[in-house]
């Protein structure tokens, strides 16, 4: 802090998301040191896996390529900086760093709200207009949605964040959770904080916006496939919508706990726990997801690590 005539301008932040913690740090340390590799290499996986292998040249998985490299910074926005608070004594953050911190992170939270809203979109486009498909989710479509969920994400928060920085924080600086975000901080702001509903309000209506978009989407989808007459075709069709359906309950389910509380008040611990499920396990269970219940992503896998075997065996 700069003391400045009386008043005490806040410089830096002090993170308290982890007290419960402070006597075995080390044993929160390891396994989240550990998930934060998985959750990189596994997303780097899956990314060149796709890149690799012309067969998934397509929209669907084209999509979850560059999910999975969005999810790499998403979790590197935060979780370097949870390590370093568990085996540092200050646990501070400058005004600055908090401020790129909650711009990055929820940037690329946006842009992945955006990005699976668009997969359920196509998703709808495959199943219900399959023979309009490859007219329709045109490679150039396909970049331009991308790029546009991208975009939008970072250019949406750009106002929120300069906003944020003009307000004069000017009182206590313990951030109670275990990251930058916008309520915590905006508490302490030494202003009038009756913009936290409306922020609140603003983030809701988007949450259940993109949570309707894909919820109607998926109930027109099975309607359809239960049309299906044989067996294996249904098995099929869900199938291909069962790893986008996990990854969007597991994403959108733990931001509505996050966020979807208004004035509601959780004990530490569970703030912390819901944190934890938002910013680090829906993340790692991302690449597991994709990987593990996909043939098509298990066969680039194995051709990603060894491409000598999988080209004697498609030789054969």
């Amino acid at each position: 802090m700069v003391r400045s005539n009386q008043n005490t301008t806040v410089t830096e932040f002090l993170f308290s998301g982890f007290p419960q913690f402070e006597d075995g740090s080390l044993l929160v340390f390891i396994p989240l040191f550990v998930i934060y590799i998985f959750i990189v290499i596994g997303n780097l996986v899956v990314f060149f896996a796709i890149r690799i292998d012309t067969r998934l040249h397509n929209p669907t998985y084209n999509f979850i390529g560059i999910f999975s490299f969005l999810e790499i910074w998403y979790t590197t926005s935060t979780i370097p900086k949870m390590l370093s608070n568990l085996i540092s004594r200050q646990r501070t953050i400058s005004m600055i760093g908090c401020l790129l911190q909650m711009y990055f992170f929820h940037s690329l939270g946006n842009s992945e709200g955006i990005l699976l809203t668009t997969m359920a979109i196509d998703r709808y486009v495959a199943i219900c207009n399959p023979l309009r498909y490859p007219t329709i989710m045109t490679p150039r479509l396909c970049a331009q949605l991308s790029a546009g969920s991208c975009i939008f994400g970072f250019l949406v928060l750009l106002p929120e964040i300069v906003w944020i920085s003009t307000l004069p924080f000017c009182g206590p600086n313990q951030i109670h959770q275990i990251f930058c975000d916008f309520e915590p901080v905006l508490r302490l702001a030494c202003t009038d904080t009756s913009m936290i509903l409306i922020e609140d309000v603003i983030h809701a209506v988007a949450i259940v916006f993109s949570v309707l978009i894909i919820a109607l989407s998926y109930i027109r989808i099975i309607t359809v496939i239960m049309r299906i007459s044989s067996v294996e075709g249904r098995q099929k069709a869900f199938s291909t919508c069962a790893a986008h359906l996990g990854v969007f309950l597991m994403f959108y389910g733990s931001v509505s706990l996050m966020y979807l509380r208004f004035s509601a008040t959780f004990p530490p611990i569970l703030d912390t726990a819901i944190a934890v499920m938002f910013a680090v396990l829906a993340p790692f269970f991302n690449p597991i997801i994709y990987s593990f219940r996909n043939k098509d992503m298990k066969i680039a896998i194995k051709k990603l690590f060894c491409p000598r075997k999988m080209f004697n065996l498609s030789a054969d």
